[in-house]
């Protein structure tokens, strides 16, 4: 295992954890076709809110018109895998284990517990979010874990079949991973 991700699993520095929303806000945004919030002045905690808080409000109005959800997802796909290769990179993710481990590193910046087995099981027992979303919101706003998922790994496929805001105890998924790009 890198020493990077060795590392963040333990501890991710304060100033580290805001960049990475500031970034999960500003592309969010994009998708949604409009500026972000300021958030230079809130702590991480209230950044972290205030991203719930928007992204929630964002999702809602886009519930009301539904010709146009298929295309805000995409949007917010294509963003969230921008960030996921970026992490992929940066972190060095060489290896499935990796990858799955930088991805608990992210989920837990955002107050998301994620378990990940090394067939193709994901659950996640808590997340911030369930507080905030609707069975609607989350399943708009899980594009952005799609695409997270897909770019970390080079490609792979994350799929909720089961979600904290539809009443379940957990959230589960599958993460198919296709050949990561250094071993083919």
């Amino acid at each position: 295992m890198n020493l990077v991700l060795r590392f963040a699993r333990f501890y991710v520095p304060p100033f580290l954890k805001k960049q990475k929303l500031e970034e999960l806000f500003r592309l969010t945004a994009e998708a949604f076709g409009c500026e972000p919030p300021p958030i230079r002045k809130l702590g991480y905690g209230e950044c972290l809110q205030a991203y719930a808080q928007f992204s929630r409000g964002k999702a809602e109005e886009a519930l009301q018109q539904p010709e146009e959800i298929e295309s805000l997802k995409e949007r917010l796909y294509r963003n969230a895998f921008r960030m996921g290769e970026s992490l992929r990179k940066s972190l060095g993710v060489r290896t499935r284990s990796e990858m799955i481990m930088a991805s608990r590193v992210l989920y837990r910046i955002l107050k998301i517990e994620l378990t990940a087995n090394t067939s193709s099981e994901v659950t996640i027992e808590k997340c911030f979010f369930s507080r905030y979303y609707t069975a609607p919101v989350c399943e708009i706003l899980s594009a952005l874990d799609e695409g997270v998922a897909a770019g970390l790994s080079g490609g792979g496929r994350l799929v909720f079949h089961e979600r904290i805001t539809e009443g379940k105890p957990c959230c589960k998924a599958e993460l198919t991973l296709a050949t990561m790009p250094w071993e083919e």
